[in-house]
C-alpha cells in the first residue's frame, strides 16, 4: 500500500511538472504567433491548411514560408502536447474531478487555437488584410488564447498545490468576486491589445506626434482610429487590478501563497505598465511588442494563481 502511494506521488510530481512545461510552451507559441503577424509572414504558406503552399514539406520555401511553417510545427506540437496532459489527467484522476475538468477544457481550447488559426488563413485574413473581419477574428483568437493558458495554469496549479495548503477565510473569501472582475477586464484589455497591434502592424506610425494626430483624425482607418482604445483600456484595468491586489495583501487570510502570488502580481503589472508607455513612446517596434506580450501573459498567469488560490480558501471556509 506505502509503494503504491509512493509511486502515485510520483506520477502526480512528473504530470505536474509536464503540466507546467506544457504552458511555457504554450506562452512561447504565442509569442512566435505574434512574431508571425508583425512580421507579415501570416500567408507565408498561402491559403492553404493545414497543407503549407499545398505541400507537406514546402521546397524551396522563402523566408516568410519559413516563419509560417515554424509556427505551425509549433503550434502542431502544442496541440499533441495539451492532448497528453488531457489524457493522461484523465488516466490519474477519478471521473468528474477538479484535475480532469481543467485538463478538458484545456484540450477544448486548443482545439479552438487551431480552428481560429484555420480560419485565418482559409479566409485570406493575414499579412496585409486589414478588414474588421481579421480584427473581430484576432480578437476573439487572443481570447481563447487567454482562456488556454488559463486552462493550463489551473490544471497546473492542482498538481502542485495541495488541498491544505491555504486556510479559510471569509475575508479573502469575499476578494473573489473582486478578482474575476479584473480578470474580465483584462480580457477586454488584451482583445483590445491585439487589434492595436494589428493595427501598428498594417499602419506604422512615422514619428509620436503624427501618429497621434491619426488616432483622432476621422478620416483615419478603423485600425488606426482604435490605437486609443487599448491605452485608456489599460490603465483603468491596471488602476484597479493594483487596488485588488493591496486589498488582498493586506488580509489576514493565512496564506502565504496568496501573498507571494499577489505581490508577483503587482511586479508583473509594474512591468507591463512600464513596457506599455515604451511601446507607444518607441512607436511599437515588433521585439517589444513581443516582450509586451509575453510579460501580459505572465502576468495574466499570476492572476489566475490568485483566482485559484482564493477558491481554494473558499472552499476551507467553515460556511456560517
Amino acid at each position: 500500500m506505502a509503494s503504491r502511494s509512493i509511486a502515485t506521488m510520483a506520477t502526480s510530481r512528473k504530470l505536474a511538472t509536464f503540466a507546467w512545461l506544457c504552458l511555457v510552451y504554450i506562452v512561447f507559441v504565442i509569442v512566435w504567433g505574434a512574431f508571425v503577424r508583425a512580421s507579415g509572414s501570416g500567408a507565408g504558406c498561402g491559403s492553404h491548411w493545414p497543407l503549407c503552399n499545398g505541400e507537406v514539406l514546402p521546397t524551396a520555401p522563402s523566408a516568410k514560408t519559413l516563419v509560417e511553417f515554424s509556427h505551425r510545427i509549433t503550434s502542431g506540437l502544442s496541440l499533441l502536447l495539451v492532448a497528453g496532459l488531457f489524457f493522461w489527467a484523465r488516466r490519474s484522476s477519478v471521473k468528474g474531478s477538479d484535475l480532469r475538468r481543467a485538463a478538458g477544457w484545456s484540450f477544448v481550447f486548443i482545439l479552438g487555437e487551431a480552428a481560429v488559426g484555420a480560419i485565418l488563413v482559409l479566409q485570406h485574413l493575414v499579412a496585409g488584410d486589414s478588414s474588421a473581419a481579421r480584427a473581430v477574428v484576432i480578437a476573439l483568437h487572443l481570447v481563447n488564447t487567454m482562456f488556454l493558458v488559463a486552462a493550463l495554469t489551473w490544471t497546473a496549479l492542482l498538481l502542485t498545490v495541495r488541498e491544505g495548503a491555504v486556510l479559510g477565510s471569509s475575508a479573502a473569501v469575499a476578494m473573489q468576486s473582486r478578482v474575476r472582475m479584473v480578470a474580465g477586464l483584462l480580457l477586454m484589455v488584451a482583445a483590445s491589445g491585439a487589434i492595436v497591434a494589428l493595427g501598428d502592424t498594417l499602419f506604422p506610425a512615422k514619428d509620436l506626434v503624427s501618429g497621434m494626430v491619426e488616432d483622432l483624425s476621422p478620416t483615419a482607418h478603423f485600425l488606426v482610429r482604435l490605437r486609443v482604445l487599448h491605452p485608456v483600456l489599460a490603465i483603468g484595468t491596471a488602476v484597479t487590478l493594483w487596488w485588488v491586489l493591496e486589498g488582498i495583501e493586506k488580509l489576514n487570510h493565512n496564506s502565504g501563497l496568496l501573498s507571494q502570488l499577489a505581490m508577483v502580481s503587482r511586479f508583473l503589472l509594474i512591468c507591463q505598465v512600464t513596457i506599455g508607455v515604451l511601446n507607444w513612446l518607441l512607436m511599437a517596434p515588433h521585439w517589444l511588442q513581443l516582450v509586451h506580450l509575453g510579460v501580459s501573459n505572465g502576468l495574466w498567469v499570476a492572476v489566475i494563481g490568485v483566482i485559484f488560490t482564493l477558491n481554494r480558501i473558499a472552499k476551507a471556509t467553515p460556511v456560517g
